[in-house]
């Protein structure tokens, strides 16, 4: 069997592209939720980390250093398999999401932290001068500025919890990953694996240049 035939077999690849293509919507539909989450509680990390009781505060840290020093197929395994030992059995999808999403919230919560303490204390001083709220402060005043300035690492965060996703495979999650590795042993052939970084590759790689696009606009905007 030739090269072509062996990973490049066009045969193979239209019989799976099937299987193929609903573990692409269970990727999408895992990454979506798992950024969705992550950015909710990682903004709220953020904003205890840096105006909370001070125990608080401490305890997010702690949170953080936890959560951005644990690998995540670690965590993963943990959450699915050693759970439920101790009564708590979460399905696939389930352990992906809070696995995906403790890690990918720790990651937000540092990039909005720097992104509210690069903002100039003057705003904070000019919003309590007119007797704005913090509620009020931080929706209308702080929060959208600094929202502009962590686009990019918040983008580049969002690329890596998609890719991330490929290790949910592990924990028989029917996700691209999984599908094309079945797709293979059934089929004795790499072509599906093939599909799947190929499939993979179209899916990110324009967020790729999105991000790029977005950190020489910001540099321009800085630099002017």
């Amino acid at each position: 069997m030739g090269l072509i035939d062996t990973f490049f077999n066009i045969q193979v690849l239209v019989q799976y592209t099937p299987m193929l293509l609903w573990g692409l919507g269970v990727t999408i539909k895992l990454g979506i939720v798992s950024i969705i989450l992550g950015l909710i509680g990682g903004l709220a990390l953020a904003l205890l980390g840096l105006y909370a009781h001070p125990g608080i505060r401490v305890l997010v840290r702690v949170y953080i250093d936890i959560f951005r020093s644990i690998p995540l197929l670690v965590l993963l395994i943990v959450v699915y398999y050693a759970l439920p030992f101790v009564g708590l059995r979460l399905s696939s999808f389930a352990s992906a999401t809070a696995a995906l999403s403790l890690v990918s919230a720790a990651y937000v919560a540092e990039i909005f932290r720097a992104g509210i303490e690069a903002i100039p204390k003057g705003q904070f001083e000019a919003a309590g001068a007119l007797g704005l709220s913090y509620r009020m402060m931080m929706v209308d005043v702080i929060l959208p500025q600094a929202i502009r300035i962590v686009i990019p690492p918040l983008t580049n965060n969002c690329i890596n919890v998609l890719k991330d996703t490929a290790l949910a495979s592990v924990v028989a999650m029917p996700d691209l990953l999984k599908q094309a590795t079945q797709a293979q042993a059934v089929a004795a052939n790499p072509t599906p694996l093939i599909g799947a970084a190929v499939i993979y590759l179209i899916l990110i790689w324009p967020m790729v240049a999105a991000v790029a696009r977005l950190e020489t606009r910001y540099s321009k905007d800085r630099r002017s």
